[in-house]
């Protein structure tokens, strides 16, 4: 799956909101190629055991996640899908509390815009609505570079990625990975469809950042969500909030990680 230049693409209906309130321009540099795997109970599978070795937040402060998201036009098809599914993750996480959010996407003609830090999932949830996808190349070493200047000024507990393309310099990206793993911010990075140089480069920033990678489909958008719920619950509140998630119709994300996850204590 391939992009066109942002120079021929029309942007889409409804497009982009202005940075107004709330909203800023990220900084940061700008190619790539490289082979395949389909979507598979085995990437969950890796994925709930890298979280096995992620520490919760400690009770000296909240939690902050920084949630990142491809707009560009191959996401278009499916956009209104995972912006569901990614609102639903941060519906659950209110129920807990303990978790700041910012909210970072890239499209169109180089931009790439962060939101405030924000503790309310409902007001994140709108903001994500007000994004409409529009043509361009993909600004992955935009996002990690903004998490390593996010980072510089109070810890960032974890950024997440959702994409489904990468057209950048890999080693540079990869050069960006190691700067955050020596911050101590892992990158969970989930691809949507089956692009093969997307999935290379992901899994080794996933593994430069002691984070994870996860494939989804239509066919695993339930199983995605279920994920990013118990990520952002578990990185806001730890093992307790884990159980109590799993207690509910929601949880089976959470269930699933609890039968990897040791019991604090032991």
């Amino acid at each position: 799956m391939t992009k066109r230049p942002p120079s021929s693409t029309k942007p889409s209906k409804g497009s982009a909101p202005q940075v107004g309130a709330g909203q800023r321009p990220v900084e940061g540099d700008d190619k790539v190629n490289l082979p395949s795997e389909r979507a598979s109970d085995s990437d969950v599978a890796a994925f709930i055991e890298k979280m096995k070795t992620m520490a919760p937040v400690t009770a000296d402060g909240r939690g902050r996640l920084i949630f990142a998201m491809d707009a560009t036009m191959s996401r278009a098809p499916t956009w209104d899908m995972a912006l569901q599914l990614q609102g639903d993750m941060f519906h659950a996480v209110k129920q807990v509390g303990g978790l700041d959010v910012q909210l970072v996407y890239f499209r169109g003609m180089g931009e790439c815009r962060a939101s405030k830090w924000v503790s309310d999932p409902d007001a994140l949830a709108r903001l994500m609505t007000s994004v409409a996808c529009q043509g361009g190349l993909t600004q992955i070493g935009k996002v990690l570079k903004h998490a390593i200047d996010e980072s510089g000024g109070r810890k960032v507990n974890a950024l997440v990625f959702v994409g489904d393309c990468m057209e950048e310099d890999i080693d540079q990206l990869c050069a960006h990975a190691g700067e955050l793993a020596l911050l101590g911010v892992p990158v969970f990075l989930f691809q949507e469809g089956e692009d093969a140089r997307a999935q290379r480069a992901f899994r080794e920033l996933a593994r430069l950042t002691n984070g994870a990678f996860c494939r989804f489909d239509r066919g695993s958008a339930r199983q995605l969500r279920e994920l990013l719920t118990a990520v952002a619950v578990y990185a806001a509140g730890g093992h307790k909030a884990l159980l109590a998630l799993s207690g509910k119709r929601e949880g089976a994300g959470a269930r699933r990680l609890l039968t990897q996850l040791k019991p604090p204590g032991r």
